[in-house]
């Protein structure tokens, strides 16, 4: 049978096992706003350097400077375009360049 201090100590093994990290506390005004600036300007910089097409197959998303492209393009050159573009705007921490090619129908 298990002692006290035993049990004690099993207990807080399983218990410290299940702890998971503290949640991320949700974005001020300031940041919302500032976020939403950024992905207008990254969409434009989008539109204006790859095309008006490309920018509107293209979806922006933005998180406290972290920018995520997603979307299907006819090119290489436009989704790797569109991160370079991207990556030169100021307040742009990171770019995530999920963007994807559109696969001719077969």
């Amino acid at each position: 049978m298990f002692t006290r201090g035993a049990f004690l100590l099993a207990l807080g093994l399983a218990l410290s096992a299940c702890a998971t990290e503290a949640p991320v506390p949700p974005r001020t005004v300031g940041e919302f706003a500032d976020d939403a600036v950024l992905t207008a300007r990254v969409k434009a910089a989008i539109a204006q350097d790859v095309g008006a097409a490309a920018a509107a197959a293209i979806n922006v998303q933005t998180y406290r400077g972290v920018v995520q492209l997603s979307g299907f393009v006819g090119s290489r050159e436009q989704a790797q375009r569109a991160a370079e573009v991207t990556r030169r705007i100021e307040g742009v921490r990171t770019v995530a360049n999920d963007v994807r090619l559109k696969t001719p129908p077969s």
